[in-house]
């Protein structure tokens, strides 16, 4: 008899500043509009909580996450488009909210498109709520702006 692993494993780490050319491709393939470069690298320096998710020595997935008295806010979880649809979001979300707990959130506080029903799904599946709509926050590539789910999750 032989097992057949559904997933493979994928491990969670911190992201280093070494990793910023992979994540940087993973958000241009994934987004419409990604983050620029100069984003994700002032999020390592201003030492936002940058997590990235590795495949035998592939970035396949990244989340960031700023926190401060008592609230955090879950800015970023981006899968590479062919690594979508296997939980990866899930388990970056998961060991996001990990870390939140372990910094004494009470809140984490997140925004999503409103057009992107999969990661709302997601979000509520995992106890978020919807509490609000921003109004054109988001460029988006047809004329005009989209707006912006935000979401809460009390973490107490």
């Amino acid at each position: 008899m032989s097992a057949i692993l559904k997933d493979p494993l994928v491990a969670m780490r911190h992201m280093k500043v070494e990793d910023l050319d992979e994540v940087f491709i993973n958000e241009l393939a994934a987004y419409s509009h990604p983050w620029t470069m100069t984003i994700l690298q002032d999020c390592l320096k201003a030492g936002y909580h940058c997590q990235v998710a590795e495949f035998d020595g592939e970035t396949v997935g990244h989340a960031v996450m700023s926190s401060a008295v008592g609230e955090a806010h879950l800015l970023n979880i981006c899968i590479a488009p062919q690594w979508q649809g296997r939980g990866l979001g899930r388990r970056l979300l998961s060991r996001m909210l990990r870390i939140a707990h372990e910094k004494n959130v009470d809140t984490v506080f997140l925004e999503v498109r409103e057009s992107n029903l999969p990661a709302q799904l997601l979000y509520q599946s995992e106890g978020f709520c919807e509490i609000g709509l921003r109004r054109s926050y988001y460029p988006c590539e047809r004329k005009g702006r989209e707006n912006a789910v935000v979401y809460a999750k009390p973490l107490v």
